[in-house]
């Protein structure tokens, strides 16, 4: 028998309107009734036609067998368990530099404690080897005070909702397909999301043009846009700008007086040999835009790259071209969380200043890295290959991140099927996938898209192994259901 909360202070109809209207596809009903099936697997082996769920919904890699980096663990615990350091047998169970890496890190923590406050923008000197391995990135100066360290890239993102959006009259330029972390902050903070749709026709270009007439639109609906918004590489459609229409981006937020916020945390996942990885921080200071000419948000995160440390969530923001009175509400709106935890600080430095060559983990962290990023790109051509072979289904190559983002020609009955069910069609596809195959997606809906298309995303990260598992299930699958829903 149901409880009967009527009576409570808190019901649905008096909470903040703002919380219903957001939503977050990445982890939602697909999810939760993946994880209904699971315990269902669990209790009773054997109650449903597939062995295992294949969770191919979230870039999460150690969930899915990733082995974490382990120059950046040796590090981590010797941080976190100084009184090791000093024992003789640590010489011979850590590295020699990761020993190094840890004095050099503790010297820099209050208390030489891992579970002390910091700094709120950070532990100065992280902050410090962050912005040496920017400028070696980019060969642009970074300023260490520009960077605020961050519980993952999703804090930084929201502290700038915070920051830009005032009401519902203030716009935040979006791409859609968008990662739902940018509606959802959007509509947490009272502001509208402002559209801007990504070509799939051209591998899921960005054009200038849409921008300007969704600006345009925006406008004459009375709305102050107030950003721009630009994910690259891209997620959840894999692409990676090139460096001319980074340009073009740049001239048109100064043209317009529009904040960029360049989620840039998969700067380390690009696949094919045409494209190559530029921050927007290296283009706008290419093209002889100072400080002060256009105000520039970067995101990075220790989650995804080849580290994958989700869970320790790490990273940070760099912000350049704001004014001094306005950097000081960012540090007290970074000051209200007090700060970012240390371990996470400690990985954001280390993914920006990895062994050298000469350090004695040079040659296993370059192996290690290696194996991971060649793997993800072997597994992302085989399942684009796999989801293009399939029929009414066509899928972009997946130039970066972690992602395909393929498009389905649903037959008519599908579609009229999932009208009857009250869902949308890709989602009525993606539940039908996962109650026949264990393979968990997330319906295209959940990002946006082009109205009258329907995708899904699927993550590169189920271990290499299970890929072909994946592609069989997935192909018999897709027969079925075309041949069922076809007439």
């Amino acid at each position: 028998m149901a409880s009967d909360y009527s009576a409570t202070p808190i019901t649905m109809d008096n909470i903040n309107p703002k919380v219903l209207k957001c939503e977050y596809a990445v982890r939602g009903e697909i999810v939760s009734i993946a994880q209904t099936l699971q315990q269902n697997l669990k209790d009773n082996p054997g109650s449903h036609p597939f062995d295992e769920i294949l969770y191919c919904n979230i870039g999460n890699p150690q969930s899915l067998a990733q082995q974490p980096v382990t120059f950046f663990r040796e590090v981590l615990a010797l941080c976190d368990h100084p009184s090791i350091l000093d024992k003789s047998e640590t010489q011979g169970l850590f590295s020699a530099d990761a020993i190094e890496r840890a004095f050099q890190i503790l010297e820099q923590i209050p208390g030489r404690a891992t579970g002390a406050y910091s700094h709120s923008q950070g532990i100065k000197g992280l902050r410090d080897t962050i912005a040496s391995g920017m400028e070696a990135r980019d060969g642009f100066p970074a300023d260490p005070n520009d960077l605020f360290l961050t519980d993952g890239a999703s804090p930084a993102v929201h502290m700038m909702m915070q920051l830009l959006i005032r009401s519902e009259n203030d716009g935040i330029l979006c791409p859609i397909p968008q990662y739902p972390l940018y509606s959802a902050s959007i509509a947490l903070h009272g502001g509208t999301l402002v559209p801007y749709y990504l070509d799939e026709q051209t591998g899921w270009g960005l054009e200038i043009s849409e921008l300007e007439h969704q600006l345009k639109t925006a406008k004459s609906k009375g709305i102050d846009v107030r950003a721009l918004v630009v994910i690259n590489p891209g997620n959840p459609t894999g692409q990676v700008l090139g460096e001319a229409n980074q340009r073009e981006i740049v001239e048109f937020c100064k043209k317009e007086g529009l904040v960029l916020l360049a989620d840039e945390v998969y700067q380390e996942n690009v696949y094919v040999p045409d494209k190559k990885f530029h921050s927007f921080k290296k283009i706008s200071r290419s093209m002889g835009y100072g400080e002060t000419d256009i105000s520039l948000v970067s995101f990075q995160s220790v989650s995804k790259g080849f580290y994958g440390e989700c869970g320790k969530r790490g990273g940070y923001m760099e912000v350049t071209g704001f004014s001094p009175a306005v950097r000081e509400q960012i540090y007290k709106l970074a000051s209200v969380n007090l700060c970012s935890n240390i371990s996470g600080q400690i990985l954001a430095s280390l993914i920006m200043s990895p062994p050298k060559v000469g350090d004695e983990s040079y040659e296993s962290f370059s192996a290690e890295k290696e194996a991971i990023l060649s793997s993800l790109a072997r597994r992302a051509k085989t399942l684009e290959e796999a989801l293009n072979s399939l029929e009414g289904v066509t899928c972009n190559r997946a130039e970066g991140a972690m992602y395909l983002f393929p498009c389905i020609n649903l037959p008519d009955k599908a579609i009229k099927a999932a009208e009857e069910a009250k869902t949308a069609p890709d989602t009525f596809y993606a539940k039908h996938l996962l109650n026949a195959t264990g393979i968990v997606v997330v319906p295209g809906s959940g990002f946006r898209q082009v109205p009258g298309t329907w995708h899904f995303r699927c993550t590169i990260l189920p271990q290499e192994e299970k890929i072909p598992a994946i592609v069989s299930r997935l192909t018999e699958f897709h027969k079925k259901f075309m041949n069922e829903f076809r007439g």
